[in-house]
């Protein structure tokens, strides 16, 4: 079970906890410009990316003194949930590297698919498939925090339920 609190534009940055469960802060508030040149606001999502070893300078310290960002990417507004995940599981484009040099996708080693996404006025669920290939172990609750946040940002949402082949992320995440 992975939640997070409300992540809207403007919402207030929150602590991400270093371990497993429950919130990935909202972390709009105080970051770098995410804005993809050339996009509309209609036309972009936020996915969010670790900056290692930041300690919160640039964005939510969590995990192992790391930041957690959003980065906007061109996306339909009206698919934001499978737009914004797919962002995360693509692999890197240019855009993010050209943009946020220094942004670190922990899932860029798993290999995963979005199934389906759902949300019912507060929790948002996303159903993903394939492995997950933690780079260490300080990129569990990377995996986590990236996952969630994205979810509860695409989809304003107060909480994200997370599973990966059919178990929840955090079950997945020990087992794998």
């Amino acid at each position: 079970d992975s939640s997070g609190p409300a992540a809207g534009p403007d919402a207030p940055a929150t602590s991400v906890p270093a371990t497993g469960s429950s919130e990935a802060g909202a972390a709009q508030a105080g970051l770098p410009d995410g804005t993809i040149h050339g996009e509309s606001e209609a036309g972009t999502v936020t996915a969010y990316y670790v900056l290692v070893d930041d300690g919160g300078r640039n964005g939510v310290r969590f995990g192992c003194n790391d930041s957690l960002v959003g980065i906007a990417h061109a996306g339909p507004a009206a698919e934001a949930l499978p737009a914004a995940i797919g962002a995360l599981l693509d692999p890197p484009g240019e855009a993010l590297s050209e943009h946020e040099p220094k942004a670190y996708n922990a899932l860029s080693g798993s290999r995963l698919k979005f199934l389906s996404g759902s949300f019912d006025g507060t929790t948002v669920t996303v159903y993903l498939t394939g492995v997950l290939r933690p780079g260490g172990t300080c990129d569990v609750p990377r995996m986590e925090a990236q996952l969630t946040q994205t979810a509860v940002a695409a989809a304003d949402a107060i909480r994200a339920e997370i599973y990966v082949n059919g178990r929840s992320l955090a079950e997945a995440l020990e087992l794998d």
